[in-house]
């Protein structure tokens, strides 16, 4: 365990600081591209204006034969890209395989700063953050680097989910969580086969009716990631890092996409991954306060002022701990304004 005097000092000489706290940008949506297709890289420039955050991917989903090439090709696109105030990330190769070492070293000092953030895959507990941590503090120094590049994790093994408080704490470069469903199902030896979301065979049922026991019993689709999610935001929030849902596989369902982004949304995620365009618009769209919950929230601070005491607005009882509440609403929605004018407008700034 470092010293509390030492843990926000570089783990490598000439490296810079770490991050006092992670800043709160917008990061609604972060949108996966495969940097060696050539049509994908063709659209970053376009699709990187729609969206918060754009992610060059360099691990599942890119065959063997190309991960390379997705390397080279990311490095590429970050060299000629102006994405204005649109963040880049990459999730890079797990940390057991054998292209990991290259991207870190690759990335990190050929394009280290425009990268914000790297997302190390399959985290199992600190070990593995400790491991990326102090890997890239040194190729930071050699680089020359006065920005530190933060790191995201994905949970998506029954260890990381076992370990999720400790991998909170174990850097001060830690950004977020991306919750992985489909990995942690493999590993979980979960019987779906759906990258998140629900299943129907996941029910809860009413109990027969004793009057009429052959009649059919009610029963409600259940979420499968409930708890995972709820554990993993817990451990975020208790370690100043940001919680996000991952990938919703099915493309063609935008309601079940929907749906299951706004429950991640409402337990505390700040956003989720978008695979295909059409998962642009309902991440903005869900991981935007509603326009009418924050014309409320102004009112409740407007009446309570200094946040203590009670008041009484439209029949409703608001109290400190409310007050907290549209605190926090209303802090997302002015960071959300600055770069989105419809919500700057439909929230009244």
């Amino acid at each position: 365990m470092r010293s509390a005097r030492h843990f926000f000092q570089p783990l490598a000489v000439g490296a810079p600081l770490p991050p006092r706290e992670i800043p709160l940008r917008p990061s609604r949506m972060i949108h996966f591209f495969d940097p060696s297709n050539p049509k994908m890289a063709a659209k970053v420039p376009e699709i990187g204006k729609k969206v918060d955050v754009i992610l060059g991917n360099l691990e599942d989903a890119i065959p063997i034969e190309r991960k390379e090439a997705a390397r080279e090709g990311l490095i590429a696109i970050a060299r000629a890209t102006d994405l204005g105030d649109t963040q880049l990330w990459t999730r890079v190769n797990s940390l057991d395989s054998p292209w990991m070492l290259d991207d870190l070293i690759r990335l990190v000092t050929e394009i280290g700063d425009k990268l914000d953030v790297i997302m190390i895959p399959k985290v199992e507990g600190p070990w593995d953050i400790h491991y990326a941590d102090r890997l890239i503090a040194q190729l930071e120094a050699r680089a020359g680097l006065k920005r530190p590049i933060l790191l995201h994790a994905i949970l998506e093994t029954p260890s990381g989910v076992a370990n999720v408080d400790e991998i909170c704490g174990a850097s001060p470069r830690l950004q977020g969580l991306s919750l992985g469903p489909a990995d942690l199902a493999a590993s979980r030896r979960m019987k779906t086969t759906r990258v998140g979301g629900g299943h129907p065979g996941y029910v809860v049922r009413a109990d027969p009716d004793p009057a009429n026991p052959d009649a059919p019993r009610p029963a409600v689709q259940q979420d499968l990631w409930h708890y995972t999610l709820a554990r993993m935001v817990d451990a975020c929030t208790a370690h100043g890092v940001l919680p996000y849902y991952g990938p919703f596989g099915d493309i063609s369902d935008a309601q079940g996409c929907e749906d299951q982004f706004r429950n991640a949304f409402l337990l505390g995620c700040v956003g989720a991954w978008s695979l295909h365009p059409g998962q642009i618009e309902i991440a903005r769209r869900v991981f935007s306060p509603a326009a009418d919950e924050v014309l409320w929230a102004k009112r409740v601070i407007a009446a309570m002022g200094d946040g203590s005491g009670t008041v009484m607005i439209d029949g409703k009882m608001q109290d400190d701990a409310t007050y907290k509440q549209c605190q926090v609403m209303l802090g997302l929605a002015e960071m959300l304004a600055v770069k989105d004018p419809e919500l700057k407008a439909a929230y009244g700034f």
